[in-house]
């Protein structure tokens, strides 16, 4: 993981494709545990790119409304429905763009990301919390809406979040920006 540390964006675009080979796979696989995504409460489902071909499902089965996307505009290009079509299907978009497999989102997009969330959860809607995988990037957004909603420690969401999906994984930068964003919240302080 150093390596790709150090080589971060480029390295991330260079492994986007197979690893999301990967995912597809692992999904498919017989007894699989990786499900594509999961419902994590009334209001948030956490998964991997809502890929074309499951987007009205989404809609029209799990009444997403919203839909958080941590992937950089290259990821979502060419597998996923464009702004434009959520859009014409009632879907609002928030796009907080991370880089994969390295990055790690900031505290004000944790920030605007959790207002989203509340926004539509305040509606009675379900929102689309995404990544490549829905493992890292997505997962820190969850657990900081879990943050604010039930003010949490970033642990407890954390393990609430491994509970239902438990192939998430979040890293030590990710458990730091959580508990910076846990004493924003505790504090009061807006995002800076």
């Amino acid at each position: 993981m150093v390596i790709l540390s150090t080589l971060g964006p480029g390295v991330a675009r260079l492994l986007f494709y197979p690893t999301l080979l990967y995912t597809l796979a692992r999904e498919r696989l017989p007894g699989s545990q990786r499900p594509w995504f999961s419902r994590i409460d009334r209001t948030v489902l956490l998964g991997a790119l809502p890929l074309r071909g499951r987007c009205r499902q989404l809609v029209e089965e799990e009444n997403v409304r919203g839909v958080v996307t941590m992937n950089e505009e290259y990821e979502t290009r060419f597998l996923c429905c464009s702004r434009q079509e959520w859009e014409a299907m009632g879907v609002e978009c928030l796009r907080l763009s991370t880089v994969d497999l390295t990055g790690v989102p900031s505290l004000e997009n944790l920030h605007k990301g959790v207002q989203f969330l509340l926004k539509h959860r305040e509606c009675g809607n379900s929102v689309y919390v995404h990544c490549k995988a829905g493992r890292f990037r997505s997962a820190t957004m969850v657990a900081a809406y879990l943050i604010q909603l039930h003010q949490w420690t970033p642990q407890e969401a954390i393990e609430a979040i491994a509970k239902i999906r438990p192939h998430v994984i979040i890293r030590q930068k990710q458990v730091q920006l959580l508990g910076d964003f846990h004493r924003s919240v505790t504090a009061g302080t807006p995002a800076e």
